[in-house]
């Protein structure tokens, strides 16, 4: 699998690394207790169709483990700083990019490989900060992330067929997320649209989340969801590759 990482896409990969050994110096009025690092976490998915083999993620060349594609991981702690983190393919083991990316102290992120273009091994990186403050009282959260190859520049996050209703995230552009917003706790068949009121047009439904666009999902009070639109908007590539809503829930 060949990765194509152009120079302007800053950020990449993050996966966990060993915490900092701090020892402490000698004497017999020190304390001895080690100090605690400063740390941040991380999530990571492969949502890049053009390169759907497993990858392999490294920090300071130790080997983090494998992801499949359509595959997301869980908050994983790091130290903060800079760390140089390759991800290497899977199978021949080759290094795809090597990127130092800078974690700070208490901070959570979602990193995305995703495909910036159809053509076969075309991949970059987006990463986002996440807001993870617990939503008011009775209330949910969600946001949206449009990584779908071909499909239009901007999408929104919408309720089909509810009456008087906005977009609940409108207009997200190819390659970025929206903020997290509050919603009603309650039990949708959300969907990826274009356009509003009469013109608008369906892209793909969210459904129960999994990428099967049917059903609809319950959305619970006090917790976050990330919907992520990813694959690519065609009928000649396989099925598990094109156009999909998945669900991430963040905590």
């Amino acid at each position: 699998m060949k990765f194509n990482f152009t120079p302007s896409r800053r950020s990449f990969l993050l996966a966990a690394i060993p915490a900092a050994l701090v020892f402490a110096s000698c004497g017999n009025d020190d304390d001895n207790t080690p100090a605690t690092p400063s740390q941040g976490k991380v999530l990571f998915s492969h949502a890049a169709p053009t390169a759907s083999s497993q990858v392999k993620v490294l920090a300071n060349d130790k080997d983090l483990g494998a992801l499949n594609y359509g595959f997301t991981g869980s908050y994983l702690t790091l130290d903060a700083g800079a760390q140089v983190v390759k991800i290497n393919d899977a199978s021949s083991n080759v290094t795809a990019v090597t990127q130092t990316v800078t974690v700070e102290k208490d901070k959570n992120y979602s990193v995305f490989a995703y495909s910036p273009t159809a053509s076969l091994g075309s991949v970059a990186a987006l990463a986002v900060t996440d807001d993870l403050t617990a939503p008011a009282t009775g209330k949910a959260k969600i946001r949206l992330v449009h990584l779908g190859v071909s499909a239009p520049s901007q999408v929104s996050l919408s309720q089909p067929g509810a009456v008087g209703a906005t977009d609940i995230i409108p207009n997200v552009s190819f390659a970025n997320s929206s903020q997290f917003v509050e919603i009603t706790p309650g039990t949708y068949g959300l969907a990826i649209s274009t356009g509003t009121g009469a013109t608008a047009t369906t892209e793909t439904l969210v459904g129960d989340g999994t990428g099967t666009g049917t059903g609809t999902k319950a959305y619970v009070a006090g917790k976050l969801y990330t919907v992520v639109l990813r694959g690519i908007k065609s009928t000649t590539v396989a099925q598990n590759l094109r156009l999909q809503a998945v669900i991430v829930e963040n905590n």
